[in-house]
């Protein structure tokens, strides 16, 4: 049998607007070698996430670019097949940061050993890693969600918006989610358990979220934009707070965007209804982590937080699975078995 090699996923061009299969390409190489105080691991899950797409451009933001001919960057949960560390013992199960192959050479600093029999290994990609985080302490630390106040969150099927939607509801406050498709739509209503749901693919958008939002809009967490902002932006009530964790509809986006400028409008609404209009990126809050492992494993165990991934088999469907996530086409948590 030969030895098996690195299936690596790099990026083989910078896309214009939406990526497309010829943006990546899949490559072969030897394992990488194991030096003192390094591990070997073998990727057993990759997480995809909407952010990945930022780093396919070259454009200037919160971090570096991915090069190209460089592997695609992204959290992975893997199993240590050698060790040249004391805290690390082959068969080990690491949280690690290895992006899109089938092997990996890393030190310590960045990895976090999980335990098989506390949770499925997958959740520390999603609830329990860095999406849960982001809706933990965007929501908690930004939104700051108050009892019987009105959360509306976008993409509410999603691992950041379900998360956001059900820690609302647990914080006493009424959860209204934005999903689309009615498949999606029942998911969050029924399992997740929000208040009130709205298809974001209507051509009533505007109408039914006001129907939803009776008494307006405290706390609206963005990770869309575009419509789905244009239908929430009326409903915003006085001191509203505004997370701004993402903008999927406008990522694929090149050059001017098209319409008439309405900055002067949203300045002056920020301004007459003294708005909070905060970005965020999670690693901000990193002190926050201990506090959001416990609360969240807590409501895990208890039922009262739910959870849902979409694994997609084999690294080589990487690439399309991608694509399909920034085009809405994942149900939960995209994750690629490896």
């Amino acid at each position: 049998m030969s030895a098996p090699d690195n299936l690596r996923i790099v990026l083989a061009s910078r896309p214009t607007g939406r990526p497309g299969p010829e943006n990546f390409r899949i490559e072969h190489a030897a394992l990488p070698s194991v030096s003192d105080g390094q591990v070997l691991l073998r990727i057993l899950y990759l997480s995809l996430d909407p952010y990945m797409r930022g780093r396919m451009s070259a454009v200037k933001s919160y971090a570096a670019p991915v090069e190209i001919g460089q592997v695609m960057e992204g959290g992975t949960v893997a199993e240590v097949l050698e060790s040249r560390l004391a805290d690390f013992k082959p068969g080990d199960i690491v949280l690690s940061h290895s992006g899109w192959q089938s092997h990996a050479v890393a030190d310590g600093s960045r990895l976090r050993k999980l335990d098989p029999a506390a949770a499925p290994v997958t959740t520390a990609l999603g609830v329990l890693g860095m999406p849960g985080f982001t809706a933990y302490s965007g929501l908690l630390t930004i939104g700051q969600p108050k009892p019987g106040e009105t959360v509306v969150v976008a993409a509410a099927s999603g691992p950041v918006g379900s998360a956001v939607g059900q820690i609302a509801r647990l914080k006493g406050a009424r959860a209204v989610g934005i999903a689309g498709g009615a498949e999606k739509c029942a998911f969050v209503r029924e399992t997740f358990g929000f208040d009130a749901v709205v298809d974001h693919r209507s051509p009533d958008l505007a109408a039914e979220l006001a129907a939803a939002c009776p008494d307006g809009i405290d706390v609206y967490f963005e990770n869309v934009g575009g419509k789905v902002w244009d239908a929430v932006f009326p409903l915003l009530n006085g001191f509203a707070r505004i997370p701004v964790c993402g903008l999927v509809a406008q990522y694929n986006s090149s050059g001017e965007f098209e319409g008439p400028d309405r900055l002067p409008v949203v300045m002056r609404q920020i301004l007459t209804k003294s708005l909070t209009l905060r970005g965020f990126i999670q690693t901000e809050f990193a002190a926050q982590r201990p506090a959001f492992q416990a609360e969240m494993a807590r409501w895990i165990a208890e039922g009262v937080l739910k959870y849902k991934e979409d694994i997609v088999e084999g690294l080589e469907q990487a690439p399309q699975a991608f694509i399909g996530l920034l085009e809405g086409r994942n149900f939960g948590k995209l994750i690629v078995k490896a």
